[in-house]
C-alpha cells in the first residue's frame, strides 16, 4: 500500500502534535505550546527549528514589559500539509477498512 502523500516531517507525532495544537491558534505564545505539548524549551525549540526550516511554522520574537517573548504560528504552507498528511492517514484508514471488509466475506462461514 504506497502512501505517497504522507508528509515526512509530519511523521514524528511530536512534530505532528506540535502542528495540531498550532492549527488551532494565531500566534500561540511559545510556554503554551511547549506545556500543552509536555516538551522541555529545549525539545520543543528544536522542533520549532525543523518545522520553520521547512516553512510550515512562523516565529516571531518581541518583548512583554521587559521580558522576551516568542510566538508561534502554523503558516498557510503548514495548514495545507497538516490537510494533506490528515486526508493521507484518513485514506489509509478506509484502505484497511475495506481490505478487512473483503477479507472477512472471502472467510467461510461456520
Amino acid at each position: 500500500m504506497a502512501t505517497p502523500d504522507l508528509d515526512p516531517l509530519l511523521l514524528d507525532p511530536t512534530r505532528l502534535s506540535i502542528v495540531a495544537l498550532l492549527a488551532g491558534t494565531e500566534w500561540a505564545e511559545f510556554s503554551w505550546v511547549r506545556d500543552s505539548a509536555g516538551l522541555s524549551d529545549s525539545a520543543l525549540s528544536k522542533q520549532i527549528t525543523n518545522l520553520a526550516n521547512s516553512g510550515y511554522v512562523e516565529v516571531k520574537t518581541g518583548y512583554v514589559g521587559k521580558r522576551p517573548r516568542t510566538w508561534l504560528n502554523l503558516s498557510d504552507s503548514g495548514h495545507h500539509a497538516l490537510r494533506a498528511h490528515v486526508a493521507a492517514l484518513h485514506r489509509i484508514v478506509e484502505q484497511s477498512q475495506r481490505a478487512d471488509n473483503a477479507h472477512r466475506a472471502e472467510e467461510p462461514s461456520d
